[in-house]
C-alpha cells in the first residue's frame, strides 16, 4: 500500500481532495496527511470531518516516513529540494494551463490578452523551479474567440479535475512517461507571470482599438475580484462590463471621455 500527501487549496484543491480520499480503498492507497493555507477553509474542514491528518507547516511533511506520492493542486508555497525529496515515487503538481506556454498565475488573463484559441491544463512533476518540472498527463483544448476569463476559468477547472481522475491510477501505478519541457520549447512558447503581473493589465487605455480594449477587459473581468479600469483627470474609473452587456456599456464609456 502506497502513502500519499496531498498539499492543497481552493475550490479544485477541495474537489480533487474529496476524490482522492474515496478512491483510496479501490487503488490501495493510505491517505497519510494534508497541507492547506488559508484559502483552504474546506479543505481544512473535510480533513476533520473525515479524520485525516492536517499538517500545520510544510515542513511538517519531513517528519512524515515512507511517503511515496505527492500532490500538489493549488498550494501557494514553492517547494524546497527537501521537500520534493520526501516522496519516494514522484511529487506532482495539477497545474491549470498548458505547459510551458503559461508558468504561474493568471494564465487565464494572459491568454485571452494574447489572443490564443488553445488553452489546456497539465500534471507535471515539481522541481525547484515555478511549473517547470516534467509533463506527465496533459489535457488541450480549443477555446472560443470571445471567451470571457471566468468561462475560460470554469472550462478549464472541469478539464483539470477530469484529468486528474483518469491520471491518478495511472499515477499510483507508476504507469507515465516523462516529457522534458525543455525539449518542447520551440514547438511551444514559454512565459511565466506571477500574482502581480494581474495589477498592470487591469489598467485599460480607451485609445486603444476596440478589440484590445475588448481583450484586456475580457481577461480581467472576474467576478470577486478587482474590476479593470480607467483613468479619466486623474481619477481611477472601475470597468463593470459582462459579456451581456459589453457593447453597450463600452459605448457609453467612450462617448463619456470623448
Amino acid at each position: 500500500m502506497k502513502n500519499i500527501i496531498f498539499l492543497g487549496s481552493k475550490a479544485i484543491g477541495l474537489e480533487c481532495l474529496k476524490y482522492l480520499f474515496n478512491q483510496r480503498f479501490k487503488y490501495d492507497y493510505n491517505l497519510a496527511g494534508v497541507l492547506t493555507n488559508s484559502r483552504g477553509q474546506e479543505v481544512s474542514e473535510f480533513c476533520v470531518k473525515n479524520n485525516i491528518i492536517l499538517l500545520k507547516s510544510l515542513d511538517d511533511i519531513l517528519s512524515l516516513k515512507n511517503i511515496d506520492i505527492g500532490i500538489s493542486i493549488q498550494y501557494h508555497q514553492i517547494l524546497m529540494k527537501k521537500h520534493i525529496q520526501i516522496a519516494n515515487d514522484i511529487f506532482i503538481n495539477l497545474h491549470m494551463a498548458p505547459l510551458p506556454e503559461y508558468r504561474g498565475c493568471n494564465q487565464f488573463s494572459f491568454c485571452i490578452i494574447n489572443g490564443d484559441n488553445e488553452f489546456g491544463t497539465t500534471i507535471h512533476l515539481i522541481e525547484e523551479g515555478i511549473d517547470s518540472g516534467a509533463i506527465l498527463f496533459e489535457d488541450r483544448f480549443k477555446i472560443n474567440d470571445n471567451i470571457w476569463v471566468e468561462d475560460l476559468y470554469k472550462e478549464t477547472y472541469e478539464k483539470s479535475l477530469n484529468l486528474f481522475k483518469i491520471s491518478l491510477p495511472k499515477i499510483i501505478n507508476n504507469e507515465y512517461k516523462l516529457t522534458e519541457q525543455n525539449n518542447l520549447i520551440g514547438a511551444r512558447t514559454t512565459s511565466i507571470h506571477y500574482r502581480k503581473s494581474i495589477n498592470a493589465i487591469k489598467k485599460i487605455n480607451l485609445s486603444w482599438d476596440k478589440e484590445k480594449v475588448l481583450r484586456y477587459i475580457r481577461a480581467t473581468s472576474m467576478p470577486g475580484f478587482e474590476p479593470p479600469y480607467y483613468v479619466k483627470n486623474g481619477i481611477k474609473i472601475p470597468i463593470h462590463l459582462s459579456k451581456n452587456n459589453f457593447n453597450i456599456g463600452l459605448e457609453k464609456i467612450l462617448k463619456d471621455i470623448a
